[in-house]
């Protein structure tokens, strides 16, 4: 949304450009105010929408609930995927990109035939250069810090769902639509992938 909203030179996209140039974050306001604009005015948030790695923070939760409420609308559901950060760090510096296709590849849990080598075209693999524990341990601790906090925020209202995104893809899939079915219940994270890469019995 943000970026569609900077390409397609909106007055909050031009705002949002000019900050980060300057290589600042966007303002908690700005990202409501475009939040509110495709509310209004995107045809596809009639029938619902949903928000992806937002809100962050508790004070970001806030103002979008004031928001909604000014338009007389509310969340229906908040949904945390929950896993354990040693198989998230194990997750994305095991992942692999074919830089042309776009294709990814992981070295344990979905491995090229051939090491380092796109098992279509032969080209080699690359892996991104924040993909790596350091850099990942660093937003994980921001994530906790920050973000954490929400979570709570979410129990209170009665609208959170935790769901055990350590399963495989099509297991977490199949909860999310639970979520939105009203048939899922909160799932503790833990276990299922943990064992193969050896971090838990």
């Amino acid at each position: 949304m943000l970026r569609a909203q900077v390409a397609a030179k909106t007055d909050l996209g031009r705002q949002a450009k000019k900050i980060m140039d300057q290589g600042g974050l966007v303002s908690d306001e700005i990202m409501i105010g475009m939040i509110k604009s495709e509310l209004e005015n995107n045809q596809e948030c009639k029938n619902g929408f949903i928000l992806d790695g937002f809100p962050r923070t508790v004070a970001q939760a806030e103002r979008l609930d004031s928001m909604l409420v000014a338009r007389k609308q509310t969340l229906e559901h908040a949904v945390e995927l929950r896993i354990d950060d040693e198989l998230l760090v194990s997750r994305i510096t095991g992942r692999l990109i074919h830089p042309a296709s776009g294709r990814s590849y992981h070295k344990i849990f979905n491995p090229p035939k051939s090491e380092m080598t796109d098992d279509i075209t032969g080209e080699p693999l690359i892996q991104r250069s924040d993909d790596n524990e350091a850099t990942l341990k660093k937003r994980l601790a921001t994530y906790h810090e920050q973000t954490g906090p929400v979570v709570g925020y979410y129990q209170k209202t009665g609208i959170w769902k935790g769901i055990d995104a350590s399963q495989e893809p099509g297991t977490v899939w199949k909860s999310l639509l639970g979520v939105f079915d009203g048939k899922s219940g909160n799932v503790p994270a833990g276990g299922s992938l943990l064992a193969k890469i050896g971090l838990k019995n």
